[in-house]
């Protein structure tokens, strides 16, 4: 599969196609619904930490909300990245990200940590408008649209650690 296969809204008031960032490596996400805490909290390690990719990296981040609950909610992020709304599902089927109400159940309890972490930040949901269960997907793209590696979540919290993008986007 390559990247061009991807046009969704943004948040910024446009529309999204995958074929504008040709020619950069991509992270491309899926995550869960806008308001969900641990998300959040990604997001914002990214925004905090985008300065370390050099601009040798593009983030997508893709949520399964609304577009206008999604604006709403991610607007304190300022993200210097796209942020994009598949209030459908579409490309979450295309990407075969799961739904798991055990894996969500695992993490919420076992790791209540994160979720403390995530509401002293403010990061509370107050709105589920979206998909709870929803196991996060995270994809590198090159530069030439090909899947170099993906990773699907083992919980609803599970990602690339950090350094592993940030080495992809090094190298």
């Amino acid at each position: 599969m390559t990247k061009s296969e991807l046009k969704l809204p943004n948040t910024r008031s446009g529309q999204f196609d995958i074929d504008s960032i040709k020619g950069k490596k991509t992270l491309l996400t899926f995550y869960r619904f806008a308001q969900c805490p641990f998300c959040n909290l990604r997001i914002n390690e990214f925004v905090t930490r985008f300065p370390e990719f050099d601009s040798k990296l593009n983030v997508v981040s893709i949520f399964v909300s609304p577009l206008d609950h999604l604006t709403k909610s991610t607007k304190k992020h300022n993200a210097p990245f796209e942020i994009l709304a598949d209030e459908s599902f579409e490309y979450f089927k295309k990407y075969e990200v799961e739904q798991s109400a055990w894996k969500f159940f695992l993490r919420s309890c076992i790791h209540s940590y994160k979720i403390i972490n995530a509401m002293l930040k403010g990061y509370i949901p107050l709105s589920f408008k979206g998909s709870m269960t929803t196991v996060p997907v995270d994809i590198l793209i090159d530069e030439n649209g090909v899947i170099e590696k993906a990773y699907y979540g083992k919980n609803t919290t599970d990602h690339f650690s950090f350094k592993e993008v940030l080495d992809f986007s090094s190298k």
